[in-house]
């Protein structure tokens, strides 16, 4: 599965462990909630939740930047792409996302732990988000408020912003091929990550773009659902489609299985 140790790869292996933590952190409350119609969590934990889970939205948002990042040096300078894109520096990209991604959430939880609760203590969602935990506070949260919109934009508003820069000089590229398998080469290899950050982005926006009181908190919580648990359970599906490198590295781990069943 040597094929399958390029910069893309290692880059989407990034962003399905960016996947997995979210799950892993909302899911076992959620189906306890389902399961039992009732859970319990504490401020601590909950606060907790939302950081992990705020972090790792903007990890991944900064990783689907640096993704498409790879796409335009692979496909508008192809010929520095390998002297560029060294392992090394793939590794540099990935820690930067990381850490960037962690780091502005963090004063945004510790603002939370200050703030005093009332006697209201239901949150009427399936995990602890910002917005329904805020709405139980007696606090002043208008900085917390302005903490986490400001961090939010940075580490959304701006890696969309270059995304949008990258795709219009891979388009631009594009057309200047004169080759329709060209063509369609490059599409093909665009695609999946296009797919991934149109309904990333697409969800996050709607859902945090959209002032809560124009919708209604069914819908919210629908979205959030799509966003959280469906679009982790989508990506692999989306980048596995019509890859002939990923379906290669599935027959070598059939062929493996194989052999070593006949071994037994």
């Amino acid at each position: 599965m040597k094929h399958l140790h390029t910069p893309m790869y290692f880059f989407l292996s990034s962003l399905s462990l960016s996947d997995m933590l979210v799950t892993s952190n909302i899911e076992p409350n959620m189906l306890q909630i389902l399961w039992t119609e009732k859970g319990n969590i504490t401020i601590s934990n909950c606060i907790l939740q939302f950081y992990i889970f705020g972090s790792l939205t903007a990890t991944e948002c900064l990783v689907l930047t640096v993704m498409s990042y790879d796409r335009y040096l692979a496909i508008c300078n192809p010929l520095r792409y390998s002297s560029i894109m060294t392992l090394g520096h793939c590794r540099i990209l990935i820690i930067i996302s990381w850490t960037a991604g962690f780091i502005p959430t963090l004063p945004v939880a510790i603002c939370l732990f200050k703030l005093q609760f009332c006697h209201l203590n239901t949150i009427d969602h399936f995990f602890c988000d910002l917005a329904p935990f805020l709405e139980l506070s007696c606090s002043d949260i208008s900085v917390v408020k302005l903490l986490a919109f400001t961090f939010s934009f940075l580490v959304t508003f701006f890696p969309f912003i270059f995304i949008i820069v990258s795709y219009a000089s891979i388009v631009h590229a594009v057309f200047r091929i004169k080759s329709e398998k060209g063509r369609q080469k490059v599409f093909s290899t665009c695609s999946s990550h296009l797919a991934v950050v149109s309904l990333y982005y697409g969800t996050l926006f709607i859902l945090y773009g959209v002032p809560s009181k124009k919708q209604s908190l069914n819908i919210n919580k629908m979205l959030s659902l799509l966003y959280t648990i469906v679009t982790p359970l989508l990506n692999p599906i989306i980048y596995s489609l019509k890859n002939q490198e990923i379906g290669k590295a599935v027959g070598e781990i059939r062929k493996s299985l194989s052999k070593y069943n006949k071994q037994i």
